[in-house]
């Protein structure tokens, strides 16, 4: 049975190493919630092991998440196919001097690699895991796991940042956007737009949302016609700018009392594309 004092001795271990177990599990799965139920069953398996046994408890609970992520993603691949609409990660906000390793583009890419393609290319590329920890971690030979990794790099190239965004130059662009979209500035908006922007919304089925992404300058300043319009009569409040998954954007409350999130992917100080989540489930950490 658990006595209180091995439950503090096992949280006094598991705690300080909660925010980077996190990072991982949440970069496999792209989902807040998910990845802190993977976190806390690392935590139920951490209070029944040995620990006396273990001489490195970070590289054994990563261990741990990362394999309860890969069991996770298999039955996430089945939720994938039957999502309503296009689906994007959860937005994750974080303050404008946090350094993001993965943006949303790279895990957009991630979602389009095998389970252990994903797992094998974010220890070894992403959290800078030798070969041998990665082969240990996804129980394959250290050479399969140089494979995986070498074919998950190919498939994500095109989605690494090729040039880095001035984080103020970012944060002035997105308060830029928030301020033209609302009031209608049909020109002041055009001028911010990369001729091949792209605008990617995810509302889940459980609010409006483009059912498919929406490609072109003419498609999406038609787009933002509508929804100009659209805020003029029910309003959208600006709770904060700030950073979602690495990305330039904003939270917004909008007028049927919810939250939003919209990120732009900026090139040659254009924006490329717009992803908007607005599917409550996902932004219920934000509240």
């Amino acid at each position: 049975m658990m006595t209180s004092a091995s439950h503090e001795d096992a949280a006094a271990t598991f705690d300080p190493l909660r925010p980077r177990l996190m990072r991982v599990a949440y970069r496999m799965l792209g989902s807040v919630a998910d990845a802190e139920d993977m976190v806390q069953e690392a935590f139920i398996r951490w209070m029944g092991t040995d620990r006396s046994e273990v001489r490195e408890p970070e590289a054994f609970l990563r261990r741990t998440v990362t394999r309860l992520c890969l069991d996770q993603l298999k039955s996430a691949q089945h939720q994938r196919e039957t999502y309503i609409g296009p689906w994007l990660p959860d937005p994750v906000v974080e303050e404008a001097e946090e350094e993001e390793d993965v943006t949303l583009p790279l895990m957009l890419a991630l979602e389009r690699l095998s389970p252990l393609e994903r797992a094998a290319f974010l220890l070894h590329d992403v959290f800078g895991l030798e070969f041998e920890e990665v082969a240990a971690t996804i129980q394959r030979d250290p050479a399969a796991c140089r494979q995986l990794a070498a074919r998950a790099r190919a498939h994500v190239r095109d989605a690494r940042p090729r040039f880095k965004v001035d984080k103020q130059r970012g944060l002035e662009l997105a308060q830029a956007f928030f301020t033209a979209s609302r009031n209608g500035d049909m020109k002041a908006l055009g001028a911010m737009l990369a001729a091949d922007v792209s605008v990617h919304a995810d509302g889940g089925g459980k609010r409006s949302a483009s059912m498919q992404p929406i490609f072109g300058f003419d498609a999406v300043m038609k787009a933002q016609e509508y929804l100009a319009d659209h805020f003029r009569k029910n309003g959208s409040t600006l709770v904060r700018a700030g950073f979602v998954n690495g990305l330039p954007g904003f939270i917004t409350l909008e007028a049927d009392g919810e939250l939003q999130t919209t990120a732009f992917e900026v090139a040659d100080g254009k924006i490329a594309a717009i992803y908007v989540v607005r599917n409550p489930d996902k932004l219920r950490h934000l509240h």
